[in-house]
């Protein structure tokens, strides 16, 4: 179960970064990180509708971080109760 735990965590922090690759290549008012490549806002691999694409794209990638957030938020609460019954906290519970 750790082991998926840590290959779930892994393809979240995959996300996180696609996310913020996607977000700073998007056209802004000052043409943004594309520019820097020395693209042409006309010229794209998407065609003339590349803000569209990459707008829609953001928002999935969103929503996909937001769910990943909550899964992650949730099994890593269970997973630190289950191992708190595991061990004793004070030492009267080892005179017990």
């Amino acid at each position: 179960m750790t082991f998926i735990f840590y290959l779930v965590l892994f393809f979240f922090l995959v996300l996180s970064a696609l996310l913020c690759i996607v977000i700073l290549i998007q056209e802004s008012k000052s043409m943004g990180l594309g520019a820097s490549f020395g693209g042409d806002p006309g010229d794209s691999v998407f065609g003339t509708s590349t803000a569209d694409v990459l707008k829609k794209f953001t928002a999935y990638l969103a929503v996909i971080f937001v769910a990943g957030c909550l899964i992650l938020s949730l099994w890593t609460s269970a997973m630190g109760r289950s191992s708190s019954r595991l061990m004793p906290t004070t030492i009267e519970q080892y005179n017990d």
